[in-house]
């Protein structure tokens, strides 16, 4: 039988983001499925606020991020939706500085935090999935660094992150190409940790968090530490290199370009040198 933790009403849910914490797991879900879980600047500080709190909470063994819907989460939003409410979505600087936090926060995190994606994981949506610790993947996953599509670079700390996971050339071939990777691909570069049938995912996943839940906490934790701190030794630098450069492309008129297409559903016509 699940029970939620009686104090669990200290992690605040959002409108788009529920946090709740029951028999050891925080679940932190992106709730905004009609549009694949794009992401805005409350959402990003909502990880951030839940994560930090999660880091002094006993009572948290394993965090579990996932995406409600048919999606992990399509990246921050540029919709026409998004642009008429930008005082909702953020700022650009808003939403790359909660960015930031929120990929601060799952790497300093001492316990495991496990990524359930079920379908696209694109943009910073992606950069939020592969900074886990655990990534677990439907067969029907893919993953994309769709930044160049509309005249930007990968952030989130993604320029980091995927090098680290998968080499230089396959990170510039996600970041420069903006190819969707399946899951398949993705578990054969060392992307991800597993891959499941569709109709095996929600089992399978379970069986993934119950096994954290009842580790060794303290012995995970130093695993985490130690494996993060020789492995994602420039992610720090990337986070600060990558928010100076998208802050110059987001005044570019390639971006101005790259959104009207992106709203139009036509292709893109270039023009910055």
């Amino acid at each position: 039988m699940t029970t939620t933790d009686s104090r669990a009403g200290a992690y605040t849910s959002i409108a788009d983001l529920s946090v709740e914490l029951a028999d050891g797991v925080l679940s932190v879900t992106l709730n905004r499925p009609d549009s694949l879980n794009s992401l805005t600047a409350a959402m990003l500080k909502g990880i951030g606020d839940a994560l930090e709190q999660a880091a002094d909470d006993p009572r948290v063994r394993v965090v579990r991020l996932g995406g409600a819907g048919r999606g992990f989460s399509s990246g921050a939003g540029i919709s026409e939706e998004d642009h008429a409410n930008p005082g909702a979505a953020g700022t650009p600087a808003d939403v790359l500085d909660a960015a930031n936090r929120a990929v601060r926060s799952i790497v300093a995190l001492p316990q495991p935090v496990v990524a359930v994606v079920q379908g696209p994981a694109a943009g910073v949506g992606a950069s939020l999935a592969l900074a886990s610790d655990i990534v677990l993947a439907s067969e029907k996953a893919f993953f994309m660094l769709a930044f160049t599509k509309i005249g930007l670079m990968p952030d989130g700390g993604a320029s980091a992150l995927i090098a680290a996971a998968v080499g230089r050339i396959r990170a510039m071939r996600m970041a420069l190409l903006a190819e969707r990777i399946s899951a398949a691909e993705a578990f054969d570069w060392g992307l991800v940790t597993a891959v499941y049938p569709a109709d095996e995912f929600d089992a399978e996943v379970a069986k993934v968090i119950s096994t954290l839940v009842s580790g060794p906490a303290v012995a995970l934790r130093k695993t985490k530490d130690a494996i993060n701190a020789a492995t994602l030794v420039e992610l720090e630098a990337a986070l600060e290199r990558e928010k100076r450069g998208q802050l110059v492309l987001l005044e570019s008129a390639d971006f101005r370009e790259g959104t009207r297409a992106f709203q139009q559903r036509r292709p893109a016509n270039f023009t910055d040198s």
